[in-house]
């Protein structure tokens, strides 16, 4: 499932992503995984519930699972990060 179906959330605008989701789960593909961490966290369950509401009702959360990630920062500290992975499937 890695690969062509993992879209990492960023600084794109929402429906940039949305697209991507779309486009991803063309043809025979039956889920995509959104990957965020940090910020983009929010914009990433922004993304999963427009494509669910407005674009794709066929579309179900199959999986959510959250973390932290220990993050080394330049001045020899580190910091941590959370993420999110959120798993969209077509019913």
């Amino acid at each position: 499932m890695e690969g062509k179906n993992v879209i990492y959330v960023g600084q794109k605008p929402v429906m940039s992503y949305c697209l991507a989701i779309m486009t991803a789960l063309k043809g025979d593909v039956k889920e995509v995984s959104l990957m965020a961490r940090g910020r983009a966290i929010s914009k990433a369950v922004d993304v999963a519930e427009v494509v669910r509401n407005q674009f794709m009702k066929e579309l179900a959360v199959k999986d959510i699972t959250i973390g932290t990630e220990t993050l080394d920062t330049e001045e020899g500290a580190s910091r941590n990060i959370s993420n999110i992975k959120i798993v969209l499937a077509k019913e």
